[in-house]
């Protein structure tokens, strides 16, 4: 009874650990992100295969959703929508947290075709956010941004 007992508790910790690893790794770090007096709750995509992988494949983001690219440094990242189902906003935010160039309603890509879309200027951020955002909200290049994170201290 002993000896099944002990491999119960062995078991039911590697079960306990596994879990807990498995929430930890796959937690969605988030951001809250303003322009002007329009707020979004944004994912943080702050890894090679977060970027990478994006907003692709899903069927919708919320109106007050978004997700926030962060860069390991300033540069002129170009963004893609293949894969995407549906439009986009795109802003590129600098250091200093400054809007320094917008893509308002990018399309996803048509069969077959599918162009880089490169900013003026070098960003450290990059915000998705639905078609229309920056239109409605007047968004504009110069226009200051705060970023409050709100999930972890990655950011």
């Amino acid at each position: 009874m002993s000896v099944n007992f002990s491999r119960l508790v062995l078991i039911v910790t590697f079960v306990i650990v596994w879990f807990g690893y498995s929430s930890a790794a796959d937690m969605i770090y988030k951001a809250r992100v303003c322009v002007k007096d329009a707020c979004v709750n944004a994912e943080i995509a702050d890894t090679d295969g977060a970027r990478m992988t994006g907003l692709m494949y899903r069927g919708s983001l919320a109106e007050n959703g978004g997700m926030l690219f962060v860069f390991p440094g300033p540069g002129r990242y170009s963004f893609w929508m293949m894969n995407m189902r549906f439009p986009l906003d795109i802003i590129w935010i600098d250091e200093t947290r400054r809007i320094v160039d917008i893509k308002a309603g990018v399309e996803p890509c048509a069969a077959g075709s599918c162009e880089s879309i490169l900013p003026r200027s070098d960003a450290l951020y990059v915000l998705e956010v639905p078609a229309g955002f920056t239109l409605r909200h007047q968004a504009a290049i110069g226009d200051t941004v705060s970023i409050t994170h709100i999930k972890s201290d990655r950011f």
